[in-house]
């Protein structure tokens, strides 16, 4: 045993990163950001990552789902927060009682936030419209506009909703095909405007189109990835964008194995080991949210230097093969964090298991201890 204190498997987030990558989008695009922190921000956990973005400029949150804007509120979370993916038929009573702000896609969406906004001391709820724009998912189609908009600004007369934003979201297909967007967003905006309706924010671009097109950022930018300090672009790292990873992947050498050459390695020996060697077991696995299309390539640290996973990735553990590396149980292991520091990174993985960074840190899973520190 090394006497050092490792966790078993921790990640850990850094909040002042989550702050300052907030603050560095703020001043990039000079407009409000409404820090997304939807699906347990990104794995970070969402409260202290609601916290650290307040506290880096965010003037907004985002969060998909009411139930997610509800949990925020019982962590004492009081910044303004819009969810805005709902389930058929659901009321809106709780948000409006929570002073939640709607995303609003649908004539029926806006007839159950009115509902709501005639409940007894509740007020007018807040609501965003949100256009179908292109991306062919939630938003008022183009066909529906003037009637819901023309119900909305009704509503909004009456006093039961309030129109405080408009908003779609963009494909990043290409440059040429977001600016489309932007025109079909335009063109919605002013036919809102025909009706009266003079909303105070404005919001299309997500960190992509909010770092590549300043045309796009209008009132407010939806900073969600770039939020956690990853980059949403193939050709560009986060140290190219100015921004630092905020979660660090880790764990410790739970058993070490000295083996002959010709030894099979995991599940199935895809992995056979060359000659003799040692074998570090690591406590992460699939369940964890290590992806098992990494398997035989996803990277790791240990004591200094860089290693492959060998063999299939399972359920709650990995093997790295470290050769005569002088590996011991209890050192640590590490998966990704800041590459900035010679560490692997969440990009390192998404290319070893074929996906994307923003998949490697959301599905880390709740067997995985969070720790912030700052």
């Amino acid at each position: 045993m090394t006497g050092r204190s490792v966790p078993f498997r921790e990640a850990t987030i850094d909040l002042d990163a989550i702050s300052d990558n907030t603050r560095h989008l703020r001043r990039l695009t000079g407009v409000d950001v409404i820090g997304v922190v939807k699906a347990n921000a990104y794995g970070h956990g969402a409260a202290a990552a609601a916290v650290a973005a307040l506290a880096g400029g965010a003037t907004r949150l985002g969060v998909a789902c009411v139930e997610e804007a509800l949990e925020l509120r019982r962590q004492g979370i009081n910044a303004r927060i819009m969810a805005w993916l709902h389930e058929p038929g659901r009321r809106f009573d709780d948000a409006a009682e929570a002073r939640i702000e709607l995303g609003i896609s649908s004539f029926a969406q806006l007839a159950a936030a009115a509902e709501a906004g005639s409940g007894s001391g509740h007020g007018p709820v807040d609501v965003h419209l949100k256009f179908e724009t292109g991306l062919s998912r939630n938003g008022i189609a183009p066909a529906d506009a003037e009637r819901v908009l023309a119900e909305a600004a009704r509503l909004e007369r009456i006093g039961r909703i309030r129109i405080v934003g408009l908003f779609s979201h963009l494909s990043n297909a290409s440059a040429e095909d977001d600016r489309a967007a932007l025109a079909a967003f335009e063109a919605a905006c002013a036919a809102a405007a025909s009706f009266g309706i003079r909303a105070e924010v404005r919001h299309l671009a997500a960190t992509a189109a909010a770092i590549d097109l300043p045309e796009t950022r209008l009132d407010a930018v939806r900073i969600g990835i770039g939020l956690y300090g990853l980059s949403p672009f193939d050709d560009r790292s986060s140290g190219d964008l100015g921004l630092r990873p905020a979660m660090t992947l880790r764990g410790a050498v739970a058993a070490v194995r000295r083996v002959p050459a010709g030894t099979g390695v995991s599940y199935g020996y895809d992995h056979r080991t060359d000659a003799e060697t040692t074998l570090a077991l690591v406590p992460l696995g699939y369940a964890d949210g290590v992806p098992r299309h990494a398997s035989g390539r996803g990277p790791v640290m240990i004591g200094g230097r860089r290693f492959t996973v060998a063999g299939r990735v399972a359920m709650d553990q990995f093997i790295v093969d470290v050769g005569d590396a002088p590996v011991e149980v209890g050192d640590e292991v590490v998966l990704f964090g800041d590459p900035t520091l010679g560490l692997p990174s969440a990009t390192d993985w998404a290319q070893a298991a074929g996906t994307i960074n923003y998949e490697i840190v959301t599905r880390i899973g709740s067997r995985v201890p969070r720790r912030s520190v700052s």
